[in-house]
């Protein structure tokens, strides 16, 4: 087997075709289609159907495709192991995030200790952002909420209570809070099901027996706040996360403990990675910083357990 082959078999999983996967390579679809039909030849297996210009994996390439996966992250991380200096000189962290709120900082304080490593950042919701760390398409998480996971480490960072905001012209604008029972009935704008904002909101509300009329749902806080302005309904956001406007207010909410969360999650088999180590003690120095004179050798989250 032609470890060739495999990798232009996790290519054309990953862009769902040969043409995108060629292209992605660089190389000739040609080449790419015969790697996979020696790959598949010389195991008697049949790894993708074809359909026109698309494919669809088997149920022997969505198992090879969890391995390889695997293989090649861990590949990677060996690379990066092989070309960093001791001081992370060089490198390429991948964080997934629900927001650029919460993350813009750990960014910011992670450039300024290690100015060579490439960053990058993909947006999401709690559900999407996950999926790329457990697929190891993403090195760190950062995220509000974390289901129970045996391969997760998850350390809580920050908490914000949510906020409702209407335009300025709403009946409700004016007010420094409101109580859930003056949602009754008000015409909502609010995030895709997958998003931890929302359902903590709508226990909230069902909990005091309120039921606000969902009008809207959009996968993007930045666009529920333009619907709001333009009048199709209530928002509510993060309170850390709410962007002022001269057409806006926002409410606190008095009667309700609504918040939302940030945790930096990395996979449990990578806390040893130098990378992810160097990110995640970025982190625990910004929400612990050390005294001035404080002892070297303090307590990591990598501890044993």
């Amino acid at each position: 087997m032609r470890y060739t082959n495999l990798r232009s078999f996790q290519a054309v999983a990953r862009a769902g075709g040969f043409t995108a996967a060629a292209a992605q390579m660089g190389i000739s679809q040609p080449t790419l289609t015969a790697q996979i039909g020696a790959l598949e030849a010389e195991f008697g297996v049949l790894l993708f159907h074809r359909r026109n210009r698309r494919v669809e994996l088997t149920e022997t390439g969505r198992d090879l495709l969890a391995i390889t996966t695997r293989m090649f992250a861990e590949e990677k991380e060996a690379l990066e192991f092989l070309e960093q200096s001791r001081e992370l000189r060089t490198g390429h962290l991948r964080i997934a995030a629900v927001g650029p709120y919460h993350v813009t900082a750990m960014l910011a304080a992670f450039n300024r200790r290690y100015p060579g490593v490439r960053l990058s950042v993909s947006l999401g919701n709690s559900a999407d952002t996950l999926d790329q760390l457990r697929d190891y398409r993403a090195d760190v998480a950062v995220l509000a909420h974390i289901d129970e996971d045996d391969r997760l480490l998850a350390i809580p960072c920050r908490r914000h209570p949510v906020v409702v905001f209407t335009r300025t012209d709403h009946r409700l604008a004016g007010r420094p809070v409101i109580r859930l029972a003056d949602l009754d009935g008000e015409r909502m704008i609010v995030r895709e099901p997958g998003s931890t904002t929302r359902r903590a909101f709508e226990a909230a509300v069902a909990a005091a027996g309120v039921a606000p009329e969902i009008v809207m749902e959009i996968g993007s806080r930045e666009a529920i706040r333009e619907a709001v302005i333009h009048g199709l309904g209530i928002g509510y956001v993060s309170e850390a996360e709410f962007v002022p406007d001269p057409s806006l207010a926002s409410m606190a909410i008095a009667d309700a403990e609504i918040f939302t969360y940030a945790h930096v999650v990395i996979l449990r088999e990578r806390r040893a990675s130098r990378i992810v180590r160097a990110f995640v003690e970025v982190v625990r120095e910004m929400l612990h910083p050390a005294p001035a004179a404080a002892p070297a050798g303090g307590h990591s989250i990598f501890s044993p357990g």
